[in-house]
């Protein structure tokens, strides 16, 4: 095996276990609807995730880990498709807000401060904010 699949690998994993915690967001109400649905559909082809992993993810997604990125601006990436995805789904209630907050944590965010980060990500989200835009007002929330 060569270092390039290794790194393939890796990356797929990675990839891969982004999404599940994806979808695990979007079945904290018990149901993937349309809307979720194709939002999950166009996640998984930007992740490059087969046919195959995608039915296996969607029918075990508790069963992988949530990988906390290096990079801050990966993880504001990666809460920017979490919170994108609680936006679709219109999540309100106190339980999915743990979950993400959880999520959030397993990101590599601050406990201390996750909740005052996520709800800011919920606002800018609403807002229609690009990446780009969700990385700048995140990273500047305090100035």
């Amino acid at each position: 095996m060569s270092i390039s699949d290794l790194f393939d690998s890796g990356f797929k994993k990675r990839n891969e276990d982004h999404f599940a915690a994806i979808v695990r967001v979007a079945m904290a109400d018990g149901i993937i609807t349309p809307e979720e649905k194709a939002f999950l559909d166009r996640l998984a082809k930007n992740l490059d995730i087969d046919e195959g992993d995608y039915k296996d993810i969607l029918k075990n997604y508790q069963s992988h880990p949530i990988n906390p990125p290096v990079s801050y601006d990966q993880r504001l990436e990666r809460l920017y498709d979490l919170v994108r995805m609680v936006h679709v789904d219109q999540i309100h209630g106190e339980n999915e807000l743990k979950l993400l907050n959880k999520i959030g944590v397993g990101l590599g965010f601050h406990a201390v401060n996750v909740r005052y980060i996520v709800d800011k990500a919920l606002t800018v989200v609403a807002s229609g904010a690009t990446l780009e835009t969700f990385i700048y007002e995140i990273r500047h929330m305090n100035q």
